[in-house]
């Protein structure tokens, strides 16, 4: 399923409860719903709603909850996917936990069989586990039990003093819950630090080195149109206003006349194939710029965030051969293709 792309920052939004529905009606043999919740941007779905809709198929809800780890843990933020009823969410404990990187959860539902999971992860996952993982995840897990609460209430007043900060700045739009319309985005986790660039004429991914770069602030990512800094527990007020500093200071310095800017983000593919057919056809690789038309046997993403401009199974066109041209001119790590340049690009033989 295809979300709804945000008309302005470019942005996937979320889930729709109807859209959800008419694929599960025209997909009769799915066994599963998977949403990934919140998104990357703090977009959150309904995941009430559409848990609801997937039991009532007897089908299983599945969360991506890579950046959800806080939400049981702060008045006022999105649902929890198990507060929500889902049967089952893999948690990056490493994201806005504050556990070792690469450290996360896997939490159940009360009515799934944990003695059957337990065997698949026995299966599918390393018998010689990290214990400096495991440690860091027992820590963290504590850590977020007794002070949580505590320490979430000052990210979000972290984050929205920020926003409100940022928004003073003309030209930036850091946005947040006033994106809800109960459709294609029904919350919004007002701890992502969100930041729309392309009204000073600059893409996210220049704002972002240039606050790397003139500035020594790493924030989390920058793509065409956003940057997104992580605003985390260690986070102290003064780190807050060095990011409002540096971003006013950048409009002042590198501020440009931005109608060149491209909006590619808004690009949605013609899915030809699912992926399987793909993965396995055989591809030749031709140039870029030959590539119009043809059927992509490889992902093309930016990364981060890792949402592909292409998919395998998807069609190439001169807007995305533009895309993804524009995302490597301005310095986006592209990733997913054989050619490390994205010169060439792998696609099915004709």
């Amino acid at each position: 399923m295809k979300p709804e792309i945000h008309p302005h920052i470019g942005v996937a939004l979320g889930m729709e409860v109807a859209s959800v529905e008419a694929a599960i009606r025209e997909n009769p043999d799915a066994v599963a719903v998977l949403v990934n919740n919140p998104t990357y941007y703090g977009i959150c779905s309904d995941l009430k709603a559409i848990t609801q809709l997937a039991h009532a198929h007897g089908m299983k809800m599945l969360v991506d909850e890579a950046h959800g780890t806080h939400l049981s843990f702060g008045d006022g933020l999105p649902a929890s996917a198990m507060s929500a009823e889902a049967d089952m969410a893999a948690v990056s404990m490493h994201k806005s936990g504050g556990s070792l990187t690469q450290s996360s959860l896997l939490l159940l539902g009360r009515e799934m069989d944990v003695g059957h999971v337990r065997k698949i992860i026995n299966l599918t996952q390393t018998t010689s586990a990290s214990y400096l993982l495991l440690s860091s995840l027992d820590i963290s897990r504590r850590n977020l039990a007794l002070r949580g609460r505590e320490s979430f209430a000052k990210v979000v007043r972290m984050a929205e003093y920020a926003r409100s900060e940022i928004n003073g700045i003309s030209g930036y739009y850091a946005y947040g819950r006033e994106l809800i319309n109960g459709v294609s985005v029904c919350d919004y986790d007002v701890t992502k630090l969100s930041v729309f660039t392309q009204g000073i004429g600059l893409t996210g991914i220049e704002v972002y080195d240039l606050l790397r770069d003139e500035y020594d602030i790493q924030i989390e990512f920058g793509d065409i149109g956003n940057i997104l800094a992580y605003i985390s527990i260690g986070d102290r007020i003064q780190d807050i206003e060095r990011l409002v500093g540096a971003l006013e200071d950048i409009k002042r310095l590198y501020a440009k006349e931005g109608s060149s800017l491209y909006f590619g983000d808004f690009v949605q593919p013609e899915v030809v194939y699912s992926p399987q057919k793909p993965f396995y056809a055989e591809k030749e690789t031709l140039p870029i710029r030959q590539t119009a038309g043809r059927v992509t046997g490889e992902f093309v993403m930016c990364y981060p965030p890792g949402i592909p401009i292409l998919a395998p199974g998807e069609r190439v066109t001169e807007e995305i051969i533009e895309h993804i041209l524009f995302a490597r001119e301005k310095g986006c790590s592209l990733q997913g293709t054989a050619d490390p340049e994205v010169d060439y690009l792998q696609v099915i033989k004709e």
